[in-house]
């Protein structure tokens, strides 16, 4: 069964670089203006208190440290391996550009890092933020910048704070410095069905966007979305239904666009449903399946043939 129906990251990096390159989580102890009162202290609906990170920041760790930790315990045998610094944790280019800029030059020049993935919201970049990062030094600059949905209902009764609007105009403008931009975007939230996230990729597709990741929806402790779970006002996706909308995306999806994740990563300790998100492996396999048993490919629904770096001639059944 083919392992190469759309394009992984994995791929776009052996082109880039010729070799192997793994991403690197690091905690800036950044905040956010959904939790620090600049637009709410509420958040938005699915995050917690804690965000996606490691809590090293808070434990007193550098970006430095942080990082040569990482590093060692991610070299496994392969001594060639570089690697991608991923500031995940909440918004990263919120607060002043002073601060952005300090956070850059204190990874600058790192041994095997070959570049940074910043993670933040649309709403939190502006022009001499963007113009930090476009002079930044380092080969490879990706914005990980949060969509999560084209439809602005969605993202009121969500509480992002922002329109899909915003996102259109911020991704466009980190493009036209060379900033590669990566969406954000989840599988079955609130109110929102098939077409909905149909939209949202053609949204995607629309822009300057040069990778994605899907994730799909799922109820954490301490979040908004723990209580309505809890009052039976929100119906999650089945496995099947997430796996039907996740193809039905890559098939709608530009062929030149990378896709970082297809799934999400819940911690065992902070998730309340749906149980089948934990079982990250089974969930993959059963959407490279699916894709196999419909014969589907990234591009597909556009029209887009199956390129030769999908290899078909080599699927085997």
């Amino acid at each position: 069964m083919s392992h190469n129906r759309f394009y992984r990251l994995s791929l776009y990096f052996k082109q880039r670089f010729g070799q192997r390159v793994r991403k690197i989580p690091l905690d800036a102890g950044s905040s956010c203006p959904n939790r620090d009162g600049t637009l709410s202290r509420s958040g938005c609906a699915f995050c917690n208190q804690k965000g996606t990170g490691t809590g090293l920041a808070e434990a007193g760790m550098s970006l430095r440290h942080q990082y040569f930790a990482y590093r060692e315990l991610s070299r496994d045998r392969d001594t060639d391996t570089r690697f991608l610094g991923y500031l995940q944790s909440f918004s990263n280019t919120h607060g002043p550009a002073e601060r952005l800029r300090a956070l850059l030059q204190e990874l600058a020049g790192l041994p095997d890092l070959v570049g940074l993935a910043i993670g933040t919201r649309p709403d939190c970049l502006d022009e001499e933020k963007l113009d930090i990062l476009r002079s930044a030094p380092f080969e490879e600059l990706w914005l990980d910048l949060g969509l999560q949905s084209a439809q602005d209902s969605t993202l009121h009764r969500i509480n992002r704070g922002h329109d899909a609007a915003c996102f259109a105009t911020w991704a466009q403008k980190a493009a036209e410095r060379g900033i590669k931009v990566c969406a954000h975007v989840i599988t079955g939230l609130p109110g929102e069905n098939l077409a909905d996230f149909e939209q949202t990729i053609l949204f995607v597709n629309s822009l300057p966007v040069s990778g994605i990741k899907i994730h799909n929806l799922y109820i954490c402790r301490d979040t908004p979305l723990e209580s309505a779970w809890r009052a039976g006002s929100i119906a999650l996706l089945s496995q099947e239904e997430s796996q039907t909308w996740l193809v039905r995306g890559i098939a709608l999806l530009r062929q030149d666009i990378v896709i970082h994740r297809i799934n999400s990563d819940p911690e065992q300790d902070e998730l309340l449903a749906p149980l089948w998100a934990m079982k990250k492996t089974a969930y993959l396999n059963a959407v490279k399946q699916h894709l196999h048993d419909t014969d589907t490919w990234q591009g597909k629904a556009l029209g887009q043939k199956r390129p030769e770096w999908m290899n078909p001639q080599k699927e085997k059944t």
